[in-house]
């Protein structure tokens, strides 16, 4: 448990610095440091969120940044996605769980790459002008 809880903590703290969700580091964390299967790592990750959420939506209701309608909403709805996935994480073998998660990966790569060259163009743009 306590391995797992540093692991949480680590991976929220490191994710929090590169601007990524927290399952992109706990995941892999899980399945290869803690030996947990695809199915219990991710599991395990979505079960993280939902404190985190909690207090984040009370945090942002209390600045006024929550729609309550649309919220309610999604969160009603969130229930059938998981569901869904629930369904499906158990349907799939493990193998493509992983194949999936590492595309999942790979695609978070991409976007924070991107994110970052178009970071330092801008910046370079500014420099130029001043």
């Amino acid at each position: 448990m306590i391995e797992a809880a540093l692991v949480g903590i680590l991976a929220g703290v490191v994710a929090g610095m590169l601007g990524v969700g927290g399952g992109i580091l706990f995941v892999p964390a899980l399945t290869i440091g803690l030996g947990l299967s695809q199915v219990e790592a991710e599991a395990t990750s979505l079960l993280a969120v939902v404190p985190v959420a909690l207090v984040g939506a009370w945090r942002q209701e209390r600045y006024g940044n929550v729609a309550l309608k649309e919220a309610a909403v999604i969160g009603a709805l969130s229930g059938l996605g998981v569901l869904a996935g629930v369904v499906l994480a158990n349907a799939l073998p493990t193998r493509a769980l992983k194949i999936a998660f590492a595309g999942l990966l790979l695609l978070n790569a991409y976007q924070l790459s991107r994110r970052a060259i178009s970071s330092l163009k801008e910046r370079k743009r500014v420099e130029r002008r001043a």
